[in-house]
């Protein structure tokens, strides 16, 4: 076998790792100087860009220990029996990167995944390996992502939790039966096992608050699991998705669940569909978990509007909610509760906090919610205020024609 350079080691692996969506590097903080004493931080060919919440963009180097894989998944590039160029780091090679990226203020941090290498708890050691090299070998304050390798040993896992700052188990696809018909080596139980195991480790890691007087132990995985799903690899729609995604928020206490479009592969079976579904699919997912997350919505009533199962492409989820329960609109700005505010169309999270926190001082009129929305067009139809109900416009036949944005050359729907 032809012996690989490093940089071409890197194109490689950095391109096969390029399928896998959950590298946001957001929710931790810096580690303490008491637990590296050294260099790195979590703030801010081989390097994506994530965004935290607060919109500061996170530079990561991203890469596959290697793309080698004894499973044959067949919605993946890497599975065994794809003709692709194959390589792999050593654990001293993928730690001499990432120390030279982050010198060179290329990257924060790393994200590490891998194919499975003679056996679960083998790919999962030598991932902890690399950790374990950037945390006590050079004494890395980064931030880490690592891939959990699910069948891996209890032990492997809460290993990988004590060096990481976040873990992530792939479900992979959003039902049992399409697990085992794509990918019949997996099993949808290891990976929700997995999950737990992180779940109950984090939490027996938290402080009590009865310890005074001793340095704060450090919480495993501080920035919490995340998980990743295909989206149109197989015939599930977007209620059986976000039904999924809600399951796992509320058993696994997931940070995040990323929602990857599948992207069709050289050489692919006949099972896979020959092209992807439109990105904004995966656009309007992404907007809907942030209703389940954030706003209170329940998966069924979010989806509950759309044709078979699926979230309107035209409209956002929380305007085509709107517009399909008009009977709960107006909405007062002034007496309506944080929740009912909450399901407003163009209020977010911060916006009814301010709303809840100046209507204590004064009734708000209309220029007051444009000052804190920027824009008034999309809330004006389903609010009150003080000097404005919006008389006819309830009840307009011609209102999602009126919210509907106009689509532009080139756009995919």
């Amino acid at each position: 076998m032809t012996q690989l350079s490093l940089s071409r080691k890197l194109a490689v692996l950095s391109d096969a790792a390029k399928y896998d969506a959950s590298c946001a590097s957001s929710g931790t903080v810096k580690r303490s100087s008491a637990e590296t004493g050294g260099i790195g931080s979590t703030e801010g060919s081989g390097i994506c860009h994530s965004y935290a919440p607060d919109g500061r963009c996170i530079s990561l180097l991203k890469i596959l220990l290697t793309n080698f894989c004894v499973y044959d998944c067949i919605y993946c590039v890497n599975r065994s029996s794809s003709n692709v160029q194959r390589a792999r780091f050593s654990v001293e090679e993928v730690v001499a990167l990432t120390l030279d990226f982050y010198k060179r203020n290329y990257i924060e941090g790393l994200f590490l995944s891998s194919g499975i290498i003679r056996s679960p708890d083998y790919t999962m050691e030598e991932m902890v390996r690399v950790a374990r090299g950037l945390r006590e070998g050079r004494k890395f304050g980064g931030y880490i992502h690592l891939k959990v390798i699910p069948n891996a040993a209890p032990e492997l896992l809460a290993e990988a939790a004590r060096y990481a700052d976040r873990l992530s188990t792939n479900i992979e696809l959003p039902t049992d039966v399409s697990l085992e018909a794509l990918a019949p080596e997996k099993k949808s139980s290891s990976i929700r096992t997995a999950m737990a195991h992180i779940a109950h480790k984090r939490e027996e890691s938290r402080p009590d608050g009865k310890v005074l007087g001793k340095p704060k132990p450090t919480v495993l995985a501080p920035a919490g699991q995340s998980t990743q799903m295909i989206i149109g690899a197989d015939a599930a729609t977007d209620a059986t998705i976000l039904e999924r995604s809600a399951s796992l928020y509320s058993g696994y206490g997931l940070k995040r669940v990323y929602y990857s479009a599948f992207s069709p592969i050289p050489d692919s079976s006949s099972r896979l569909p020959l092209a992807p579904p439109p990105l904004l699919r995966e656009h309007r997912l992404y907007q809907a978990d942030w209703l389940l997350r954030f706003y209170g919505f329940d998966a069924e009533e979010i989806v509950s509007g759309g044709r078979d199962g699926l979230l309107d492409l035209q409209l956002d989820p929380k305007l085509a909610w709107a517009l399909g329960n008009r009977g709960k609109f107006p909405v007062d700005v002034n007496r309506a509760e944080r929740e009912v505010l909450l399901r407003v169309p163009g209020l977010g999270v911060k916006v009814v906090d301010r709303i809840l926190t100046t209507r204590r001082h004064h009734k708000l009129r209309l220029s007051d919610l444009g000052r804190m929305c920027g824009s008034i067009e999309k809330v004006r139809p389903f609010v009150e205020a003080a000097d404005w109900t919006p008389g006819g416009l309830t009840d307009s036949a011609g209102l999602r024609g009126q919210m509907t944005p106009k689509p532009v050359q080139g756009e995919l729907f």
